[in-house]
């Protein structure tokens, strides 16, 4: 557009330049050419007036205005002198729309002005227009404007008319040219290259009437001289200015505003406004200069005005000077306010130079930093930050420096810096930009990042031993899988956990433990390399990370981290002395190395499970993992699933196999054993699903809870299933028993039972008296068969609870005898009725000499203390004999009968008696009743020595 724009005017000026050719096309061009560029013009500021919705429409409309009044005057002169062939009268219409140009365009420059605030800003750009106006008309009225009022003067018909219009085009067009100036020194930052475009067309149209109006041309003009091309482009310009400013910035440009609002330096331009009164006074006194050089007698209009100038410079002076002290008072005020602030503040505002040497330091400096501010001044700012910290913050300084200052005002830099005593503080700065350098306000944040420090160690390690705990264990097992070593095999954890720990709790204290649990942490840090991790993970379980070597001999690296597993195992192990006295623990340890793939959860998981393979395979000891753990955990899981299912499906049956006198062969009693009823209807041996069910340490069908809590463990049943399973078992062969007693079946009916859930709060006392209650059976028909084979069973709980039971009537039995750690200590303590020996003494007792010396020593300690004895699994003829000869009184097992159902069971008990291999015989050893049911002698053996086996 701008280069057509360029062509087109050149083209008319050449034409005009050149008189068209012809004196007829030189009128058109110069009388139509100029009324389509001034209609032109309006109906392009009236298009863009009508497209915009803000203040500057008005501007617009009255431009438009102004160019349709151009663009009518030319058409009339055009018409005149083309069409009609005549010479436009003086004065015409023509004259009339010519006149009505300037006025639309002044008032259309002062709405795009800047608008003043104050009043005295309004009096101040009123002073500014008349200074330049007058200063205008005084030199305008010296030159020419004086011939044309004494012409008019003179008398002469039509002089009036004539006068008064060749005065009243300069003084609109002066009046134009002070809007134009004042506009140029005050225009308003919206839109600027449109405004000025406009300034530059009226400017252009201005020009052009003055050379017109000037009696040098006035007299001698015709239409379609080269004059006409300056009117021309004017119109062209005015045309463009909306157009050709939106299409050069079609969108505002964040950046490029914010470099614009940077301050620059422009002294020439910024101080023409100051200028401005002082040219007018310059302009005005050249125009009674000219007349008094000239010899000429100075004119009342010129010194009118030029008084009325000088007036309204000194007022303008006046105000400026108000103005200027109020500023200066309000900007000292403020200065104070921030100096104020600045000094008061705690924080500590320092300034940098692009260089980065500081150029002021606030007096904080002092209490902050233990430096004075005054030497703090002219430091590089690189020499006081940590060498440490120094790449960090110039990275983070360019970075902010290169940033637009829209999108990023002010950063956040935290570095150390040194104080004054030569210590490092921990120190926050905000930094903002400041004359291409910085701005720093900044802050001593040592206490609060120490605080943090301590926060976090303290959220990452065991407040006890201060080792890593749990989370940070994992996150560093993450980074070792993760990281540079992701393709290292090698790496191992190991999961330890300290066998015997709750007795140590349960014996000497908690105290104690805790101080056993600091040295094993210590001795644990000291064992393990300096890149490894050792962590307690919680209670008495603990972990180490070994990270690998790099090494793809993977049986080498089995057997190095083996080496110092066993390391491991053998130093946590060694005697500790707590609160005077030697205490013992083991350590079981997994070991389970990063596999391809492998995520840390899985592997902390297949340590757990190695380390749970260890403690159920004796303990004190290490355990490598392999993949069939986890499908036997896998398994165990879905059974204890099923378990749970059964339970509340009602699939489990009851069987009771028959305690047989080994004299008679009669029926003594019965033990209740439950079976596992299949879909199918098929009763499942109880010899998995009680093996679950132990392992879950409670209820009437398991052993011993095992030690700890780890994740690999809680994959079998919980105490509540196996608890609801012990009361099931209970209180079926209670009310079946009772059923029984009713129909005149009068045996006894043994229930197994573990010490711990003997002691569990879900069994009170009262249930076991209200079940018998309930159903109507004799108390001294129900024998609990005690199971205690774990240490930490506190042995006077277990005797008062057992005590309370003999006197309702129930009779004990303690199971297991001759095996396990409680056989002896819990026969020395307990109050119980009989004993029964366990499986695997019965098992040898034919084959081995040893066994069978053992089984007869326990055998005469039973008869000696005038208990009776009940041998488990006696599955063959010749255990009968040998363990009828050794004095044992009862057995139980397939030699006599498996366990039967109700209907059998009743059978058998009608029939009353089994038949005894070898015929019925008499014990070799007295003790017990030789007949069949159990005649239990009642007495208290807590104090009854024990004769050695």
């Amino acid at each position: 557009m701008q280069l057509l724009l360029a062509v087109v005017s050149s083209g008319y000026a050449v034409g005009a330049a050149l008189g068209w050719g012809s004196e007829e096309l030189a009128e058109i061009m110069g009388d139509f050419g100029l009324s389509s560029a001034g209609l032109l013009a309006a109906v392009s500021c009236f298009t863009y007036a009508r497209s915009i919705d803000s203040r500057e429409r008005p501007a617009w409309l009255l431009f438009s205005f102004s160019s349709l009044m151009g663009g009518c005057g030319n058409a009339v002169w055009g018409w005149y002198e083309v069409i009609l062939g005549e010479a436009v009268p003086k004065p015409s219409i023509a004259d009339f729309a010519f006149l009505c140009f300037a006025p639309p365009a002044i008032v259309g420059l002062l709405v795009l002005a800047k608008r003043p605030v104050t009043r005295a800003g309004w009096v101040c750009l009123g002073l500014d227009s008349w200074l330049i106006g007058g200063s205008l008309l005084t030199l305008s009225w010296s030159l020419a404007l004086a011939h044309a009022a004494r012409t008019a003067q003179s008398g002469a018909p039509g002089s009036v008319p004539r006068a008064a219009l060749s005065l009243a085009y300069p003084l609109l067009d002066i009046a134009l040219v002070s809007m134009v100036l004042v506009l140029h020194f005050r225009r308003s930052e919206t839109n600027r290259s449109a405004v000025n475009t406009a300034i530059a067309a009226l400017a252009l149209t201005v020009l052009s009437d003055a050379l017109f109006t000037s009696p040098l041309l006035s007299a001698e003009y015709q239409s379609g001289q080269l004059l006409d091309a300056g009117w021309f482009a004017g119109s062209l310009l005015l045309a463009y200015a909306p157009w050709g400013a939106r299409r050069l910035n079609p969108a505002p440009d964040p950046v490029a505003h914010a470099r614009a609002e940077r301050p620059h330096s422009r002294p020439i331009t910024g101080s023409l406004p100051a200028l401005t009164p002082y040219l007018a006074a310059a302009v005005c006194t050249l125009g009674i200069l000219y007349n008094v050089v000239d010899g000429r007698k100075v004119d009342r209009v010129v010194v009118f005005t030029g008084c009325t100038v000088v007036l309204a410079l000194v007022i303008r002076q006046g105000i400026m000077l108000l103005d200027n002290i109020a500023l200066t008072q309000e900007l000292a005020q403020k200065e104070n306010h921030f100096r104020s602030l600045v000094q008061g503040s705690s924080d500590v505002i320092m300034i940098a130079a692009p260089t980065g040497t500081l150029r002021y330091v606030s007096p904080a400096a002092a209490g902050v930093y233990g430096r004075e501010a005054e030497e703090l001044v002219g430091t590089e700012l690189a020499t006081l930050i940590h060498p440490e910290d120094l790449g960090r913050v110039v990275h983070e300084v360019r970075r902010f420096l290169a940033a637009p200052p829209a999108e990023e005002p002010t950063t956040r830099i935290e570095c150390r810096f040194r104080s004054g005593a030569g210590e490092w503080l921990n120190v926050e700065s905000t930094v903002n930009r400041h004359q291409g350098g910085l701005i720093l306000n900044s802050r001593d944040v040592t206490e609060r990042v120490r605080l943090q420090a301590q926060l976090q160690h303290s959220a990452e390690h065991d407040p006890l031993t201060d080792l890593p705990n749990r989370a940070l264990f994992t996150r560093r097992v993450r980074q070792a899988l993760t990281g540079r070593r992701a393709g290292d095999h090698s790496t191992a954890v190991l999961f330890i956990d300290l066998d015997g720990f709750k007795a140590v709790n349960d014996t000497i204290g908690h105290q104690a433990g805790d101080e056993l649990l600091i040295e094993a942490a210590r001795r644990l840090q000291d064992s393990v390399r300096a890149g490894d991790t050792a962590a307690r993970l919680g209670g008495d379980e603990f972990a180490a990370l070994i990270l690998g070597d790099g090494g793809r001999d993977r049986s080498a690296r089995e057997y190095q981290v083996h080496e110092i597993a066993d390391r491991l195992r053998t130093t946590l192990s060694q005697p500790y002395r707590i609160a005077g006295s030697e205490v013992r623990v083991a350590a079981s340890i997994g070991v389970a190395f990063a596999d391809p793939g492998i995520t840390p959860s899985d592997l902390m998981r297949n340590a757990d499970l190695a380390m749970y393979r260890a403690k159920a395979g004796g303990k004190d000891r290490v355990e490598m993992y392999a993949p069939q753990m986890q499908a036997e955990v896998v398994r165990k899981a879905e059974l204890a699933g099923r378990l749970r299912t059964a339970l509340h499906d009602g699939e489990f049956a009851l069987l009771h196999q028959p305690v047989v006198s080994l004299a008679s062969g009669e029926i003594s009693a019965v033990v209740a054993q439950a079976r596992w009823r299949s879909a199918q209807g098929i009763l499942f041996t109880p010899a998995e699903f009680l093996r679950v069910a132990e392992s879950g340490g409670a209820g009437g069908a398991g052993g011993p809870a095992a030690e700890g809590g780890s994740t690999a463990r809680a994959v079998v049943p919980d105490a509540s299933r196996t608890a609801e399973l012990g009361r099931w078992l209970l209180e079926e062969a209670v009310g079946q028993a009772a059923e029984r007693h009713r129909a005149g079946h009068d045996v006894p009916v043994a229930v197994r039972m573990t010490a711990q859930r003997l002691l569990d709060r879900s069994m009170p006392l009262g249930s076991v008296e209200a079940l018998l209650t309930r159903n109507g059976l004799p108390s001294g028909a129900l024998v609990l068969e005690l199971a205690v084979s774990d240490p930490r069973v506190p042995f006077d709980d277990l005797e008062r609870r057992l005590a309370a039971l003999r006197r309702l009537g129930v009779l004990i039995a303690l199971d297991g005898f001759g095996s396990g750690y409680a056989a002896i200590s819990a026969l020395r303590r307990l109050p119980v009725d009989m004993l029964k020996l366990d499986r695997g003494l019965v098992e040898g007792v034919v084959e081995s000499p040893r066994l069978h010396k053992i089984t007869a020593g326990l055998l005469r300690i039973a008869n000696d203390l005038g208990m009776q004895s009940v041998a488990e699994g006696v599955d063959l003829p010749e255990q009968v004999m040998a363990l009828r000869a050794m004095g044992c009184t009862h057995g139980q097992g397939m030699a006599f009968s498996g366990p039967l159902d109700e209907y059998r069971l009743r059978r058998a008990l009608v029939r009353g008696t089994f038949p005894v291999p070898g015929g019925a015989a008499q014990p070799a050893l007295a003790g017990g009743s030789p007949g069949g049911s159990m005649v239990i002698h009642r007495g208290s053996h807590n104090e009854t020595p024990v004769p050695p086996a």
